[in-house]
């Protein structure tokens, strides 16, 4: 028995002309690169979206009498906006690339359940479908329209559990379907954040499914024990913010911490703190699975400030170390060696300073003496984070473009992106950290007011969210044209370390012809002459 497939729908209409044939090899495709890259895609989409919302949300926030939205649109908007951040761009964003990749770096020839993965695709996409309709209707949370809000109850559950399914396949991979020689201690630094995220994604994301099972049945028959329609964003607002985003996040840093030794030509001599720091990212599980956010008291006695610093730094500092950890370990290699650093690595880089900006906000927010609890500061650490993370992503899509494409995107055309998505990921997020300190409300389009530019720090919001847009526009037109260029990449083009980089570009749908006995954390860099070796 094993669970991997290499033949259900692996050349269905591939070599065909029709657009049809070609769709249909797709749909039915169970070639993980297809399904990941089919995630990856519609996440992709799926931040623009988020990101046009967040940017009439930010004007319609410039004034009080603007008034471009009515009064029942407003909270609808803003539940779309939450969950496109989180189950529209985060998390299918980073399993998407774990899905793709994960399953050519430890040597698989297939992804383990193949047609679980699948499934996990089709799951979240017509739950997130769903979603949308029902919030179109007023179904979201605190909507008027009853049944559209179970429907939306039913969409997020749905999509909720094809994501969980993606992960079982990527973690089965990972701990079932390694090359021979390849030990857990030797899986690479991507593969082990594909491992624990997912991980961490079954352990969480359940708990949001149960809650919902329970929010259903109480609208449907009672609407007395959670609040009805007005408590179900009361009762799931755990799994859309920090620190429940850490699980996913820590897919992100590990595309930093495997894309550094490259860029260095070098060993990465502090694997194992590496590999240390991901797992700690990971760790946001916590928070997740408690449904609480867990606050630092200190107007209370000495006993008090301590007995609530001890949860408070587990829940919300461990995942911030992690990431700290994870970018010494990066800077550190980039001194072992003679780094060429390129678009990838910088998209990687600062889309990880981003995540942790969102980390320490979140730690920031929990302190009770801040006052930053409900204001719009909760907002700017979700965007830091979620546009983090995709900034990384798509470091990783251009780092691994050669396997996905057989292309290489040129720097000269991704590198100003890298400051256009940098830009759009503090202007969307920093202006809500100053907000919530002037007590702008969470999730508030009107009736507020305060002293100081309110018009300017929510302006600046808006024009964030557009930068955002524009530059994943042209992240996808670059990789686009790339592609129908026809230049091919060659097989091994920034002299990898791992696997993936021993196979030809672009990869063939059972990645591998014959499997080499590992016996390193990097083969491919042990089969190389010693010259090329830096280290």
């Amino acid at each position: 028995m094993t669970t991997i497939d290499t033949h259900a729908g692996a050349r269905v209409g591939a070599s065909q002309p029709n657009l049809v044939a070609r769709l249909g090899a797709w749909v039915i495709s169970s070639d993980h690169k297809k399904t990941g890259r089919l995630l990856i895609g519609e996440a992709l989409v799926a931040s623009v979206a988020a990101a046009v919302i967040g940017a009439m949300l930010g004007l319609e926030r410039m004034s009080s009498g603007y008034g471009i939205f009515n009064g029942d649109a407003t909270p609808q908007l803003v539940a779309l906006f939450r969950y496109l951040l989180a189950f529209g761009v985060l998390a299918p964003a980073t399993l998407g690339l774990a899905l793709a990749v994960v399953p050519m770096q430890v040597g698989s020839r297939a992804v383990s359940f193949p047609r679980l993965a699948q499934f996990g695709f089709w799951a979240w996409d017509l739950g997130s479908v769903v979603v949308i309709v029902s919030i179109i209707g007023n179904g979201g949370p605190g909507g008027g329209n009853r049944n559209l809000v179970d429907m939306y109850l039913l969409g997020v559950a749905v999509a909720v559990i094809g994501l969980c399914a993606v992960a079982v396949s990527v973690a089965t991979t990972v701990l079932t379907s390694r090359a021979p020689g390849m030990t857990t201690d030797l899986v690479p630094v991507f593969s082990w954040g594909g491992l624990v995220g997912s991980i961490a994604t079954v352990l969480s994301l359940p708990v949001l499914v149960g809650t919902i099972a329970y929010l259903y049945i109480d609208h449907t028959y009672t609407a007395t024990a959670f609040g009805g329609n007005k408590g179900i964003d009361e009762w799931t607002r755990f799994a859309f913010t920090q620190p429940a985003t850490s699980v996913f996040a820590a897919i992100a840093v590990a595309v930093l911490a495997e894309i550094a030794p490259v860029v260095a030509g070098a060993r990465q001599p502090l694997r194992g703190p590496a590999l240390a720091g991901v797992g700690l990212v990971s760790t946001g599980v916590l928070g997740a699975v408690t449904q609480s956010h867990h606050v630092l008291v200190t107007d209370g006695g000495l006993a008090d400030t301590v007995k609530s610093a001890i949860p408070y730094l587990l829940f919300n500092g461990l995942p911030v170390l992690g990431t700290l950890v994870v970018l010494g370990a990066s800077m550190f290699v980039l001194k072992a060696g003679k780094p060429k650093p390129g678009s990838s690595f910088a998209f990687a880089l600062l889309g990880t300073g981003m995540i942790l900006l969102g980390m320490l906000g979140t730690m920031l927010q929990n302190i009770k003496a801040a006052g930053l609890a409900g204001t719009s500061f909760e907002e700017g650490a979700t965007t830091f984070v979620v546009y983090g993370a995709l900034m990384v992503v798509i470091g990783g899509l251009l780092h691994w473009a050669p396997k996905l494409w057989g292309v290489i995107v040129d720097d000269k055309k991704a590198l100003p992106l890298v400051g256009l998505a940098l830009l759009g990921t503090v202007l969307s997020s920093l202006p809500n950290y100053i907000a919530g300190f002037a007590n702008q409300p969470l999730d508030a389009a009107d009736g507020f007011d305060y002293s100081g530019p309110m018009g300017l720090w929510n302006v600046l919001v808006a024009a964030g969210h557009v930068l955002i847009a524009l530059s994943v526009v042209a992240v996808a037109l670059a990789i686009v044209l790339a592609v129908r260029s026809g230049a091919t990449a060659p097989d091994d083009p920034w002299n990898g370390h791992t696997l993936e980089w021993a196979i030809p570009s672009p990869a063939p749908h059972n990645n591998f012809a014959s499997l080499a006995t590992v016996g390193s954390a990097e083969p491919v860099l042990d089969a190389k002459p010693k010259s090329e070796v830096s280290a």
